[in-house]
């Protein structure tokens, strides 16, 4: 690999690193605004890019949501988003609590564009944006740091006598582009002038967005950038500090969080990250790892299933079944060690609900390997455990108890587990819950067995002996017999063993739910030791059937 050929970011930009950072020891307390950029910057990284019907129902899903300010499209760079934001502009359809923001470059007929696309908006934020870095100036713009200021102050200019011809109330916002990798002087001095040309105020402030274009480092430089802003911007008061991270090293949410703790009170990016080449940063999981601290993310993912569809169906992109929060499998365990903590945790918070005498969804959640409740973001927990080769006893008796109400014995489970395992060796895929418990029935609970109970009758004598008197089928052999016992089990097992088949009981349990007895036996067979399951209106039915069913386990 030429490592050779690349450099470390501090040869190629000056970070300077204020003395006591302050970001290592913050914490956040509260959200900052998210403004989600899926309909510009996500667009225009997508294949085939929105059109109007599927703009509108991204736009509707976002405010929805609950985001409060959103880019809605980069009016001058196609038909496409300048009807867009003229529909929405002559449509009457943006909330009265929402700001539609859209995106400019440093170009007065750009600039006349956009101003004509938001004609009618009652608010609008209007965001302009260059790029600053040495390497894009003298590539890209060809122009050195007094050319791009003028650039800047003649574009800020031209935004405020339109702005002041609108009638509407426009906010300005400047994005000096790749500014993560542009000398910070030039970047406050740009900065700075624009606060106070636009005279900026408390009341009327200016959004400065410092975007990690393209990330360069670790994320702990990133917030040293950002503190350096947050503690050196001129009008402090006046301005809105926004990030816009990308996500080229794969960091892109822990520079939005550290840069969050370093000041920053507004992060774009996009629902489940997408953008250009690895993506912008995922708004998605940044709210929701605040969620996971207390904090209120203040958008709505009570419904992450509807959020994620809308926005696969818009996007014509699938989100990962392993993404954070949203994916299909991310609260899904197929190891068994996973299975067994889960399913304890589940029921452990659910005894100390009733203990406590309040809803599930109301007690603090503390479950392994669930860092949220999935009902929390509209999650069923019938997808939490899932059942392949490399899944456990516990996983497998979790989903028959919540699925079909089967609580199988903690010294049964094993037994099962083992039967489990080889079905799904032999089939080398997942078993759906409805196969893992046709497995049990066909196993345990099917009338087929080598020796079936054709009739059977009980009766008590006056010494308070139990007489078993049935009639069994043996392969094609059938025949009456009975037994004696201190009860009817061990009466039935004398019966049995007069046919036969000699079988003790070695454990016995049941449980009863919706009107049916489930009765599990551990029973030596001769010399084999097996379980056996019965279902029945009446309990004692249930558990000499369950006898039965380990003798029938036995003989296969």
């Amino acid at each position: 690999m030429p490592y050779h050929r690349y450099r470390p970011f501090d040869e190629r930009v000056r970070v300077p690193v204020a003395a006591g950072r302050d970001w290592p020891s913050a914490r956040i307390r509260r959200a900052p605004l998210w403004v989600p950029v899926d309909l510009r910057d996500g667009n225009q990284a997508l294949a085939e890019p929105m059109d109007t019907p599927r703009k509108r129902r991204f736009f509707d899903l976002l405010t929805n949501m609950g985001f409060k300010e959103i880019e809605v499209g980069y009016p001058s760079a196609s038909r496409t988003d300048f009807d867009f934001v003229r529909h929405l502009a002559a449509g009457g359809v943006v909330p009265d609590d929402v700001t539609p923001v859209v995106f400019t470059p440093a170009r007065p007929d750009l600039l006349d564009r956009t101003f004509d696309a938001i004609e009618g908006m009652p608010r609008a934020v209007v965001h302009l944006y260059i790029a600053t870095s040495p390497l894009w100036r003298d590539v890209v713009l060809r122009k050195d740091r007094q050319e791009v200021r003028r650039m800047v102050r003649e574009a800020a200019a031209l935004m405020a006598r339109r702005a002041d011809r609108s009638g509407a109330y426009v906010r300005f916002q400047f994005s000096p582009e790749t500014f993560n990798l542009t000398e910070p002087d030039f970047v406050l001095e740009l900065c700075d002038e624009l606060t106070e040309f636009w005279d900026a105020s408390p009341d009327r402030p200016v959004t400065h967005n410092l975007p990690a274009t393209v990330e360069i480092a670790t994320p702990n430089v990133y917030a040293d950038q950002i503190e350096y802003f947050h503690r050196n911007l001129a009008r402090r008061d006046a301005v809105v500090l926004s990030v816009h991270p990308h996500n080229d090293r794969g960091t892109g949410v822990a520079c939005a969080e550290l840069a969050v703790l370093a000041g920053a009170q507004r992060v774009e990016g996009c629902l489940f990250g997408n953008g250009e080449r690895t993506g912008n940063v995922d708004l998605v999981t940044c709210a929701l790892n605040l969620y996971t601290q207390g904090v209120d993310p203040m958008i709505d993912f009570r419904d992450i299933d509807a959020v994620r569809e809308t926005v696969e169906h818009c996007n014509r992109l699938p989100v990962h079944p392993r993404h954070p929060y949203a994916g299909e499998l991310v609260h899904t365990a197929f190891s068994g060690t996973h299975q067994d903590a889960i399913g304890k945790g589940l029921a452990e918070h659910a005894r100390r609900a009733r203990e406590a005498g309040v809803a599930e969804g109301e007690l603090p959640w503390e479950v392994p390997y669930l860092p949220i409740d999935p009902a929390d973001v509209g999650r069923s927990y019938e997808a939490v455990i899932r059942v392949n080769s490399q899944s456990g006893k516990g996983g497998v008796a979790y989903l028959l108890r919540e699925g079909h109400g089967i609580d199988l014995p903690e010294r049964m489970r094993p037994a099962f587990s083992r039967v489990v395992q080889e079905a799904t060796d032999d089939s080398g895929r997942e078993m759906t819950a409805g196969e893992l418990y046709e497995l049990f029935r066909r196993t345990y609970l099917a009338d087929d067995g080598e020796v079936g109970l054709a009739a059977w009758s009980v009766h008590r004598d006056g010494t308070g002996a139990h007489r078993f008197v049935c009639t069994l089928r043996t392969g094609d052999r059938t025949g009456d017999y009975e037994g004696t016992g201190t009860g009817p089990l061990s009466a039935f097992a004398d019966a049995l063993a007069g046919a036969g088949h000699p079988v003790e009981v070695l454990d016995f349990t049941e449980h009863t739910a919706g009107g049916e007895t489930t009765a599990y036996a551990e029973c030596r067979v001769g010399s084999a030791v097996r379980w056996g399951v019965g279902r029945d209106a009446s309990a004692l039915a249930a558990s000499v059937r369950a006898v039965l069913s380990a003798v029938n386990g036995a003989a296969r």
